[in-house]
């Protein structure tokens, strides 16, 4: 389940190469895209995310995409030749330096499980991908205080928030991560506090988050990552804290067990 938004850029698809990759994390690989045609990339922060078109072998085509991604273009892509069609997965922008034509994507990575993470490990330099930019999830109503739950997959988009956000901006941002050492440097408000919630050590974001000292007033809430971390976290929010369904922008990015 999504509360987000679509938003179709009129940018359409936007056509990059990977320039490098580095490991920033035991299970974070960052790939960095480059080409001219990212001048065409609007930036807009925060968790910008996009559907990225990952090529699974020396086959793939980008020629035949469609500039957006609504039902008919997507109904248009599964018509495609399975031998030449790149796999669709949704990213969030790490970092896009405009003056460099560089964006980075975070990549979560569990060694073979999957699809983009292996590809995130091995790819080479020069490896055509597209992507079609779809607007931030994040999208604040008045409030009194943020509250931010996500697990590692969310990790990018937290990120951003809270490297964008007003500089007076208090609340909480609780990030699981498979372990700690995946924890990053970041960039947010004082008043913002950090939770780094380990699962190697029994923690859980659900868990801190009803231990977390609930702020006075309404906050409003964002929640994305592992399916019932999102829907748990609106859940929890919107039925034992009373805060309004419109106040809550909660996302299932990935379901355990599933693909």
């Amino acid at each position: 389940m999504s509360s987000i938004t679509v938003t179709h850029a009129p940018s359409g698809l936007v056509h990059a190469n990977v320039a490098r990759t580095e490991r920033v994390t035991p299970h974070m690989v960052r790939v960095t895209l480059t080409g001219e045609d990212l001048r065409r990339f609007d930036h807009r922060g925060f968790d910008q995310w996009f559907r990225l078109a990952v090529p699974v072998d020396d086959h793939a085509r980008f020629d035949n995409l469609p500039d957006k991604f609504d039902t008919r273009a997507y109904l248009r892509y599964l018509v495609l030749p399975k031998s030449t069609r790149p796999v669709i997965r949704n990213y969030t922008v790490r970092a896009f330096r405009p003056d460099e034509l560089e964006l980075d994507i975070d990549f979560v990575c569990h060694g073979t499980t999957g699809v983009a993470g292996p590809w995130a490990e091995s790819v080479e330099p020069g490896t055509e991908v597209a992507f079609i930019d779809q607007g931030c999830g994040w999208a604040p109503v008045p409030a009194d205080w943020s509250l931010l739950v996500a697990d590692e997959s969310g990790l990018p988009a937290v990120l951003g928030i809270l490297r964008d956000m007003p500089r007076d901006a208090v609340g909480h941002a609780i990030v699981e991560l498979i372990d700690a050492a995946d924890a990053q440097d970041v960039d947010a408000p004082a008043g913002m506090t950090l939770h780094w919630v380990p699962r190697g050590t029994g923690g859980t974001a659900l868990a801190r988050l009803r231990e977390i000292d609930w702020l006075p007033g309404t906050p409003y809430v964002f929640a994305v990552g592992e399916a019932k971390i999102a829907t748990g976290a609106r859940r929890y929010a919107v039925g034992e804290r009373g805060v309004p369904k419109g106040n809550v922008t909660f996302c299932g990015y990935w379901k355990a067990g599933k693909a």
